[in-house]
């Protein structure tokens, strides 16, 4: 495949990839702005909610990730109807998965949130909209396994379209219910879970179109689902690691105080949306590298890899400028609160200088996922917190607050633990044993 080729195929699925990935934190980002003016309290509720929302959730992004290479791998293998077939049992298998953890969330939710030791202004409000909010879970699974099915059959332009119209709905529901309705928070989590199944209608009608097209069956098989379930347990685990990770530190950032928990919400927001947006290299990287692997092409494996790194650096640059340039404003974005706004642009700024790490990192755990290593990645999620919580131990030790206490908090993530992710993940690719070609 000649360079020209593929660049194309790379911003083919990248680019479309970009805005629906954009478009998920997105979700969070209009909540968090409706929320923050309700007041810090609310907006520090929103916090604790959505640390646990996206904990649960995030454990399940295997739904997604092991979908893409299983549908890419069996696609590059000339074998679409069964590419189709195997992503419809990652639906089911999603949609089972997603009853479970909407029920007992329900029942957990004010567990949940005690977990976290906030005031109890600040619980009751994280309460109402995490109790809402569980119940748009079998959505978001549904979502996800969806989304993979598309992306394994090199197709990232519709789920463009329906996170965008999506993304639209949320944004004028959760207006009007929170301030039309005068709802509160309760109001912001209603009007996501209903945009999550409006998704989910949307998706079942492109899927069902695949399955008349390609002659694959829509029921659930029960193999398919016990081999989507087995091939996503190492991904499960390593994800596992990341939300530790992730959950450690919304725990210091409780315990430096409330303001500094809102300003950590909105560092944490700026950082899912760079996130998601880098992350659209990694997409890429997934389908091209499943696709090329069923095909038993390891030349255009190694290109791509090549390829996709170099991408990911200077699209770090480029997203770490943009994110210097508005730390100074972002803050009133949210809040509209000033010292708030103060409050948060020092570790903005830390996020900005670590951006290009950050777009390695997420395009070499695509590489790895799109090659099915999910057991290495397991191994190494745990080796990346080997060196991180002690960061966090000895940071909430010191008990910093203000200003100066969010931004070595944000040294301790976006440095220490994104470092620690590049060191396991350059390391894998240097060799050859993550390679396994056929379908």
């Amino acid at each position: 495949m000649a360079a020209e080729t593929l660049n194309r195929d790379i911003l083919r699925l990248a680019v479309p990839a970009l805005g629906a990935l954009v478009a998920e934190p997105l979700f969070l980002i209009v909540d968090a702005a409706l929320v923050g003016h309700l007041g810090v309290e609310p907006l520090a509720g929103l916090g604790i909610a959505s640390a646990v929302l996206q904990t649960i959730v995030g454990l399940m992004v295997f739904l997604a990730y092991s979908t893409t290479p299983a549908v890419a791998r069996r696609f590059g293998a000339g074998d679409p109807t069964k590419a189709v077939s195997v992503g419809i049992d990652g639906m089911w298998l999603a949609l089972g998965l997603g009853a479970l953890l909407a029920l007992g969330g329900f029942l957990a939710t004010p567990f949940l949130v005690g977990l976290f030791g906030a005031t109890p202004e600040v619980a009751t409000q994280a309460e109402a909209y995490l109790g809402v909010s569980m119940w748009g879970l079998p959505a978001m699974l549904v979502v996800f396994a969806a989304t993979g099915l598309l992306r394994g059959l090199q197709d990232t332009v519709t789920p463009l379209w329906i996170a965008g119209l999506g993304f639209a709905a949320n944004a004028l529901l959760n207006w009007f219910f929170i301030y039309g309705l005068g709802w509160g928070i309760s109001g912001s989590a209603f009007g996501t879970v209903l945009a999550q199944w409006g998704m989910v209608g949307a998706y079942v009608l492109v899927v069902g179109r695949l399955a008349r097209v390609h002659d694959a069956s829509v029921r659930p098989h029960r193999e398919g689902v016990r081999g989507s379930a087995r091939s996503g347990g190492w991904l499960f685990l390593r994800t596992v690691s990341l939300r530790i990770a992730l959950l450690a530190t919304v725990v210091v950032a409780t315990t430096l105080g409330t303001e500094e928990l809102a300003g950590w919400q909105v560092a944490f927001t700026i950082f899912s949306t760079a996130a998601f947006a880098l992350d659209a290299l990694a997409i890429a990287a997934q389908a091209l590298i499943g696709k090329g692997l069923g095909a038993e092409d390891s030349p255009l494996v190694h290109r791509v890899l090549g390829r996709t790194v170099a991408w990911g650096v200077w699209f770090g640059v480029v997203v770490g400028g943009i994110i210097a340039a508005l730390s100074g404003v972002m803050g009133l974005i949210f809040t509209g609160d000033a010292a708030i706004a103060a409050l948060v642009q020092p570790a903005l700024l830390v996020l900005a200088v670590a951006q290009p790490i950050c777009g390695v990192v997420f395009v070499l755990d695509g590489v790895l996922i799109g090659a099915g290593d999910g057991r290495y990645l397991a191994i190494a999620g745990g080796l990346n917190l080997i060196p991180f919580l002690p960061a966090l131990v000895v940071l909430s030790w010191l008990q910093p607050t203000g200003a100066a206490g969010l931004a070595w908090l944000s040294v301790a993530f976006f440095g220490v633990y994104m470092l620690a992710r590049l060191a396991t993940l350059g390391w894998r690719v240097r060799g050859a044993a993550w390679m396994t070609a056929g379908a």
